[in-house]
C-alpha cells in the first residue's frame, strides 16, 4: 500500500473538488450568479455595467427588435381613415405579435390523495428580449406547476419561470423561440411624465379570445393600491382602456407603441371591466426585470427590527401618545438598527398568541414616507436595497427624533 503525506492528501483533494465544480458549471448544473460590482457581458459579448448599473440601464442589456415609429410607418395605405385611427391600427399591427396568451397547468389532489394537473388560469405578456424573455404579472402563472407561452402564429411553447417579485406583481418567464423565427419586441417607454387625459391603448387576450386592441386614457396617476396584507403597489396608472381577465400581463402603450405600464387588475363590483384599470409604472419594471433575469428575485433591505403594527387596544393599554405607527418590540443585537440608536421595548406583555415588548421607540416615517401600517413600511423600503442609508422618524417619550440607519438584507434577516 502506498502511503501519502498530509501535505498530498490535502492538495488531491482539493484538486478534486476543482475539478468536480469546474465540470458541473460546464454542465450548466452550477449557475455563476453575477455579483455586485463584477463587470457583465451583454449577449453580444461586449463589456457591460455592474449588477447595479444593470437595472438603472436595463434597455442596454436586453436584445430588443428595432423600433420603428409606427405612426411613420404605412402612411399612404391608411389614407382614408382618420389619425386617430391610423394610430390604433399602426401601434396594433406592430406590435401585436410581440404580445403573447398565457397558460398554466396546476397541481391538484384527486379523492385518492393524488397529484393530478388541471388547468390553471390565463393572462397576456409582452416579449422584451428575442431570446423569449417574456414580462407578465405575478398573479397569471401563481402556483403554476407548467407554464405555456402561445405566439400569434398559433404556436404553444412550454415556458420557464425566471424570477418573481409578488411586491410589485411582476414576474419574468423565459420560452426558446423556435429555430430561424425572428421574435418582434415591446420597446420600453417612460412611466415618469405622463399625463392625465393621454391616449393610452392595451393589447391582450381578454376571455382567451386572439389578440384584442382597446383605448382610453390615462384617467389617473400615483394611485396607491393594496394588493395583500403587507403589499401596497404605489403610483399605479389608472385608465379606462379595458382590461377584462386575460389582459393582465399585457402592455399599457403609449400613442407611439412604447410600453408604458404593465396591465394588472381592474376595480370591478361586477367582475366586467366598467372603466377602471391599473397598471405597474414601466419605470418600476425596469428597475426590477434585470434583478430578475440575473438572480431570480429582487434583492431588497429592511428594519433588523421586529415592529408591531398599533392597534387600538395596544394604544389604549400602553397609554402611547400616537394612534398609528410602528412599535420597536425587539432589535437584533448589533445590528443596523441597534447601532443606529433605535430603542426596542423592555417591558413584555402577551397578546393573544403573541408577546409584545412595550416601552420601544415608535417609527412614524422611513425614507420620507409615512408608515401607519406594516404595509407602508414594506412599500417605503420597496426600491431600497441591504446596505443603503434611510431616515427614519419616530416618536420616543412623546417627542419626534429624527435618524439614519443601514438597511439589512430582508431574506437573510428573515432567516
Amino acid at each position: 500500500m502506498k502511503l501519502y503525506s498530509r501535505g498530498q492528501v490535502v492538495f488531491f483533494s482539493i484538486l478534486s473538488v476543482l475539478i468536480v465544480v469546474m465540470f458541473a458549471v460546464g454542465l450548466g448544473v452550477l449557475r455563476m450568479p453575477l455579483k455586485a460590482g463584477v463587470q457583465a457581458r451583454t449577449g453580444d459579448g461586449s463589456a457591460g455595467t455592474t449588477a447595479e448599473a444593470e437595472a438603472e440601464s436595463l434597455a442596454l442589456q436586453l436584445r430588443q427588435s428595432p423600433y420603428t415609429n409606427p405612426l411613420l410607418t404605412k402612411t399612404a395605405e391608411l389614407q382614408g381613415f382618420t389619425e386617430d385611427e391610423r394610430e390604433n391600427i399602426s401601434v396594433y399591427e406592430q406590435l401585436n405579435e410581440a404580445v403573447v396568451n398565457i397558460t398554466t397547468e396546476t397541481v391538484a389532489i384527486n379523492w385518492f390523495l393524488e397529484p393530478v394537473p388541471q388547468e390553471g388560469g390565463s393572462g397576456s405578456g409582452s416579449i422584451i428580449d428575442t431570446r423569449g424573455y417574456v414580462l407578465t404579472n405575478n398573479h397569471v402563472i401563481e402556483n403554476a406547476y407548467k407554464v405555456f407561452v402561445n405566439l400569434a402564429d398559433g404556436s404553444q411553447l412550454e415556458g420557464s419561470l425566471i424570477g418573481t417579485d409578488p411586491e410589485n406583481d411582476l414576474a419574468v418567464l423565459k420560452f426558446d423561440p423556435p429555430r430561424g423565427t425572428e421574435l418582434r419586441t415591446v420597446p420600453f417607454g417612460d412611466s415618469e411624465n405622463l399625463k392625465v387625459g393621454q391616449k393610452v391603448m392595451a393589447i391582450g387576450n381578454p376571455f382567451a379570445l386572439e389578440r384584442t386592441l382597446t383605448v382610453g386614457i390615462v384617467s389617473g396617476l400615483g394611485r396607491p393600491i393594496q394588493t395583500s396584507r403587507q403589499n401596497i403597489i404605489r403610483d399605479m396608472i389608472q385608465t379606462d382602456a379595458s382590461i377584462n381577465p386575460g389582459n393582465s400581463g399585457g402592455p399599457l402603450l403609449d400613442s407611439q407603441g412604447r410600453m408604458i405600464g404593465i396591465n394588472t387588475m381592474i376595480y370591478s363590483p361586477s367582475g366586467g371591466s366598467v372603466g377602471i384599470g391599473f397598471a405597474v409604472p414601466v419605470n418600476t419594471a425596469k428597475r426590477v426585470v434585470a434583478e430578475l433575469i440575473a438572480y431570480g428575485k429582487v434583492r431588497r433591505g429592511r428594519i433588523d427590527a421586529t415592529v408591531v403594527q398599533l392597534f387600538p387596544d395596544l394604544v389604549t393599554y400602553a397609554k402611547l401618545p400616537v394612534s398609528s405607527g410602528l412599535l420597536i418590540s425587539r432589535t437584533k443585537k448589533n445590528g443596523y438598527a441597534e447601532q443606529a440608536g433605535i430603542r426596542q421595548g423592555s417591558e413584555p406583555v402577551r397578546y393573544r398568541s403573541s408577546v409584545i415588548y412595550l416601552g420601544g421607540d415608535i417609527i412614524t416615517s422611513v425614507d420620507g414616507m409615512k408608515t401607519d401600517t406594516l404595509a407602508d413600511l414594506y412599500s417605503a423600503l420597496e426600491d431600497n436595497k441591504p446596505g443603503e442609508r434611510v431616515a427614519v422618524e419616530l416618536i420616543r417619550g412623546g417627542k419626534t427624533i429624527k435618524l439614519e440607519l443601514i438597511l439589512a438584507d430582508r431574506e437573510e434577516s428573515a432567516n
